[in-house]
């Protein structure tokens, strides 16, 4: 049987793993990418300590975190695409202002 602990670490290193995507990539889809991971590090976490206090709550809220993902996850690639089409470029530096007029 898998412990508690070795889920606990598995989410921290999720979210870690996450948290140095955000801060190190320039590219916005990898940066997404890595908020979605640290969001399923979170929900990992929940449903890992939900389990060991056999409460239903926490995974009650990430069955609705992950809903919420989804559909956010949609937007946000349709603005991905947006932001692609107008600069053609995915990289951070670029969007620096969000005006239209502006061309670079």
């Amino acid at each position: 049987m898998i412990s508690l602990t070795s889920y606990a670490f598995v989410s921290m290193m999720l979210f870690s793993i996450g948290v140095i995507g955000v801060v190190s990539r320039r590219n916005i889809f990898v940066i997404y990418m890595s908020i979605e991971l640290m969001l399923n590090g979170v929900n990992l976490f929940l449903v890992t300590f939900a389990r060991y206090h056999f409460n239903m709550d926490p995974q009650v809220i990430t069955i609705m975190v992950i809903s919420i993902a989804a559909a956010e996850a949609a937007i946000f690639l349709s603005v991905i695409i947006l932001l692609y089409r107008s600069r053609k470029s995915l990289d951070t530096d670029i969007f620096t202002t969000l005006t239209q007029g502006e061309k670079s």
